[in-house]
């Protein structure tokens, strides 16, 4: 409550926004007023502060009912301009998800895609194909439909405005590419995503205002909150939203259709929540900075649920473009725009002040106390960690005929080369032992291969053996984030433990 005891109530808000009346900022006009003259003058002077996210929210989708054709057909598969649709309800309900491809344009064009053509008002292709019944005869059915010929457009996303995100880093070798996009290897970029101090879950990360029936900006139109979204874990400061509305209402500015290199499809949501200045503590809390706000640096070229971190870091410094780790410069980029959320705030500012948007009590308050839960395995994972064995190492001074008696005494086909503190430089194989011996070479430099596809000892062997098949090879040397030699793990190896 009011560090003072003083209050006021959403009912007397909307009667201000009602009469014209309400004093409105957005939460970057409220952090300054904060600053500048204090909480308990800004809880005088503002009854609502709105906030603004606008990034990919990939737990998107919509549901949707196209009606009965006649004679009707109850739907066994469907799909709208080549995505494949859900078909989770009765005979015409449908639902559609963000990240549902097109398999012709995977990649490329998605659910996310469909969803933003249907708001903007475009004509899209519907096809449909059933097993028939005494009472739904048809079988097949094509045709074409706009958001004006259907029944229902509804917006349903499970998890939205995440509180924020992971930034994303490769310490590999290669090239990665996720949902947090393209990743360089040796930690030669990194990426995050989120609005920040303008997140709504980060002005109110108590859920005092926030909660089920919670009347929010959606997609350019008014949404509403109907529940914790997935994986909702307020304690880590994860919080997420499930929402829903009238996607015939929304605008296809706040609505976008994206495409990650090759990861997938998802969709861009804008989303906004006006926080009603109930008591000084709200105050408070809506004057929260980036400075004041961390995540983690994550390593994705490990794929584990438990990715290596690299400390942490403030929005303040995401948002400044350039980040350190390890004490090295790396450039940093938005996958979120910053100034999308800037407008999904102010346009629910305004349609405050002119009486077009009033606000909501939430019927019922959302879980603070949730955690995510990790999935339930069980059978046993292998890693690589678990098959690897020491490698058989040189040194760049080396002679080509003391590496070869190595092979031999060794009976191995992979030596590894490194230098004096252990750190991968090279590979050389009995092939490459032969083919320079029979050619007269001695040095070993005109024969290792300086480029080593490596792996990690806490990846999953799969994805170990999977690179080796990429790339066409039969060993990969391990090594820790210094790029010290741990071991190796060679096909025979993967092959034995996985039975093939």
């Amino acid at each position: 409550m009011s560090n003072q005891g003083r209050t006021r109530t959403i009912e007397e808000i909307n009667q201000k926004i009602r009469s014209g009346d309400v004093q409105v900022l957005t939460a970057e006009e409220m952090k300054k007023l904060v600053e500048s003259s204090g909480v308990e003058v800004a809880f005088k002077e503002v009854d609502v502060v709105t906030t603004g996210t606008f990034g990919a929210m990939c737990s998107s989708g919509a549901i949707i009912n196209i009606g009965h054709s006649d004679p009707p057909i109850k739907i066994d598969q469907a799909w709208i301009n080549g995505v494949e649709v859900c078909h989770p309800g009765a005979a015409v309900d449908l639902f559609i998800g963000a990240t549902n491809m097109c398999k012709k344009q995977p990649y490329e064009y998605g659910g996310g895609h469909v969803i933003h053509d249907l708001v903007a008002g475009k004509e899209v292709e519907f096809r449909a194909m059933a097993n028939g019944t005494d009472c739904y005869p048809r079988t097949s059915i094509k045709t074409t439909f706009t958001k004006d010929d259907i029944n229902q457009f509804q917006l349903l996303n499970f998890r939205n405005c995440y509180q924020r995100y992971n930034c994303a880093v490769n310490s590999s070798d290669e090239i990665i590419y996720t949902y947090m996009n393209k990743l360089l290897p040796h930690l030669r970029n990194a990426t995050f995503s989120g609005a920040g101090e303008l997140n709504p879950l980060m002005n109110d990360p108590d859920y005092e205002t926030i909660g089920i029936g919670t009347r929010i900006f959606l997609g350019g139109g008014p949404g509403y909150i109907i529940g914790e979204g997935t994986q909702h874990s307020p304690q880590n400061l994860d919080g997420t939203l499930m929402v829903k509305g009238d996607a015939k209402k929304m605008s296809p500015e706040f609505l976008r259709g994206a495409s990650f290199t090759k990861y997938g499809t998802s969709l861009y949501v804008g989303l906004g929540i006006p926080i009603p200045i109930l008591n000084e503590g709200l105050a408070k809390k809506t004057a929260i900075r980036d400075r004041d706000i961390f995540t983690n640096i994550v390593d994705y070229s490990v794929p584990r649920r438990d990715r290596p971190k690299f400390g942490k870091v403030s929005y303040e410094e995401l948002k400044s473009g350039l980040i350190t780790i390890k004490g090295k410069k790396v450039r940093v980029s938005s996958l979120s725009s910053i100034k999308m959320a800037k407008k999904v705030s102010q346009t629910l500012k305004s349609w405050i002040a002119e009486g077009l948007f009033t606000l909501t009590s939430p019927v019922e308050r959302l879980p603070t106390t949730a955690t995510f839960k990790p999935m339930r395995q069980t059978e046993e994972i292998p890693f690589v960690v678990s098959v690897m064995h020491p490698a058989v190492t040189c040194t760049e001074d080396e002679e080509i005929r003391a590496i070869a008696e190595r092979i031999v005494t060794k009976s191995v086909n992979h030596i590894v080369v490194i230098d004096e503190v252990g750190k991968l430089l090279g590979i050389v194989t009995s092939w490459d032992i032969t083919r320079a011996m029979a050619e007269g070479k001695t040095a070993l430099s005109d024969i290792e291969s300086h480029n080593v596809i490596t792996a990690k000892p806490d990846e999953p062997l799969e994805i170990a053996s999977k690179r080796m098949a990429q790339h066409n090879i039969s060993a990969l040397p391990v090594i820790d984030i210094e790029k010290k030699v741990l071991g190796i793990v060679t096909s025979e190896d993967v092959s034995r433990l996985l039975g093939r």
